[in-house]
């Protein structure tokens, strides 16, 4: 299990949200975003900023839906982003802390509780801070742990998972992502998914799943550090420190599973 105590989360929340916020107040606001090709340092300042915004009206508010939401106007000078962003900030982390990580609270994931808003909002934080880096042209280490949770939560949530709508149909192929540094194994079944989404779109194609060690030998093994790994299914970090062992038609099939843009 790579899932954190929801203390750690809040902690995690509150240090990578500071480190986002130190290195964007020291860079001009025109910088070019690496990671994120369209946005400049101020788009991603205010991107983070209307993102824990929005979560924090959502646990405040649970756990109805946020049909009344209002999205803040955008402020004019970086100061006044950087004002903006403390104040997202600080009412994400106040929602959160006084909140039972148990109780329902809406979400867009089939786990409709506060817990998935913890979690959630810690890789957020962290993955954006590693964007501020890039544009700063100073990038620090992930913390391992906190990588490792956010690799499998990649994999389980934002490349996998199941809506209630669809079906996952698993193939015999699975892939073994370990994380060398913190001893991890995260098991990836691939199969398609199919279903008919809300809008009435019918689906059919290729999909992963996180799964339980199936007691067979992998058709794949990637390997990386936790850091690596992370930022590399975050489209942050290209693969050259990710090791691939086996099949090469089942990594191409897991590849293209987990090529679609997230942010």
């Amino acid at each position: 299990m790579t899932q954190l105590s929801p203390e750690t989360y809040l902690e995690h929340l509150r240090r990578e949200s500071s480190r986002f916020r130190d290195v964007l107040a020291d860079v001009d606001p025109a910088t070019p975003v690496p990671s994120c090709p369209e946005w400049t340092a101020a788009d991603l300042l205010w991107h983070l900023s209307g993102v824990q915004d929005f979560w924090s009206h959502v646990i405040t508010h649970r756990p109805q839906a946020p049909q009344d939401y209002l999205e803040p106007v955008r402020p004019d000078t970086h100061p006044e982003l950087l004002a903006s962003f403390d104040e997202a900030s600080a009412s994400l982390q106040r929602a959160l802390v006084s909140a039972d990580p148990a109780e329902p609270a809406w979400s867009w994931s089939s786990d409709q509780s506060v817990g998935f808003t913890v979690r959630r909002q810690a890789h957020e934080a962290l993955i954006h801070r590693l964007d501020a880096e890039l544009a700063a042209g100073s990038v620090t280490d992930l913390d391992p742990l906190l990588a490792a949770d956010g690799a499998h939560e990649a994999l389980d949530v934002m490349f996998g998972g199941t809506p209630a709508w669809g079906r996952f149909t698993g193939a015999e192929a699975h892939v073994r992502v370990d994380s060398i540094d913190t001893g991890h194994q995260m098991w990836v079944q691939l199969g398609r998914f199919t279903g008919t989404d809300p809008d009435g779109r019918v689906l059919d194609e290729p999909d992963i799943q996180v799964v339980a060690d199936p007691g067979s030998e992998p058709d794949v093994i990637v390997s990386g550090t936790a850091g690596d790994l992370d930022a590399w299914l975050w489209k942050r970090r290209d693969d050259a420190a990710i090791t691939v062992l086996g099949d090469r038609t089942t990594y191409d099939a897991f590849l293209a599973c987990i090529s679609h843009p997230i942010d």
